[in-house]
């Protein structure tokens, strides 16, 4: 089985405080889409942002997460139940799932590990989902100074698995009865701190701090506050992918 990569332990606070939250048309998708609404499982579920969602929907919401620091930061609510425990192998009881979801989590599992523990814990007709989000947009002269910290000077210390969020997960097997899925947006406000703060939980970001003891945003951080100006927060937006698709 593939090696358990854990790049988001370390950065746990600030992927809770900065890090994008799915929209709500994503959830109004899967609910329109679902055939049932009693146990959904959250998949590489970090600080529990989707399960806090499919809580106000499903009986029962499982999350699960190598990484217990996130999970330590996860948002408790009534019907959730976290697990520290692959994706590859839990003690979910067979066809028991009506709904998985993985935001921004598959690219790093097994994939054929990860598809067989689908098969087995969930019920006929289930519906799988999983999208990311790729580079954020301003729109704006600060597009460039983010680009050139992930193309430029991150771009060698991100794992080989970055390949599939910058081909919009196209390149992952897929092995379900597929269905189309429209596309979608993340879109805020961010003030410079929270975009500074957002760069810190990318993983190309936390293996170059390892590897070379040096922040590398300290890089950018004086031209991102000259190309700033005195705007308190910009718009930004992340676009959205997603693959969906059912059990048989």
């Amino acid at each position: 089985m593939k090696e358990v990569i854990d790049n988001f332990s370390g950065g746990a606070e600030n992927y809770a405080m900065f890090g994008p939250q799915s929209p709500p048309e994503i959830f109004d998708f899967l609910y329109s889409h679902t055939p049932g609404f009693n146990v959904a499982w959250d998949c590489g579920t970090g600080n529990g942002q989707v399960a806090a969602h499919l809580a106000d929907r499903f009986t029962q919401v499982y999350g699960t997460d190598i990484s217990r620091e996130q999970m330590d930061r996860a948002i408790i609510k009534p019907g959730i139940t976290y697990m520290q425990q692959r994706a590859e192998s839990t003690s979910l009881a067979s066809a028991s799932v009506d709904l998985v979801t993985v935001a921004q989590a598959i690219h790093w599992f097994d994939f054929a590990a990860f598809f067989r523990e689908v098969q087995r814990v969930c019920k006929p007709g289930a519906l799988v989902a999983a999208w990311t989000y790729t580079t954020l947009k301003f729109n704006d002269p600060v597009d460039a100074v983010i680009d050139e910290l992930y193309s430029d000077i991150t771009l060698a210390y991100w794992n080989k698995e970055r390949a599939y969020v910058d081909s919009n997960y196209s390149t992952i097997p897929f092995p379900l009865r597929e269905i189309v899925t429209p596309g979608f947006q993340i879109v805020k406000q961010m003030s410079l701190s929270g975009l500074l703060g957002y760069l810190r939980t990318w993983s190309g970001v936390h293996n170059y701090v390892r590897h070379k003891q040096q922040d590398p945003i300290l890089l950018i951080a004086d031209k991102l506050h000259r190309i700033w100006g005195s705007d308190d927060t910009k718009e930004v937006t992340w676009p959205v992918y997603m693959r969906a698709g059912y059990v048989d």
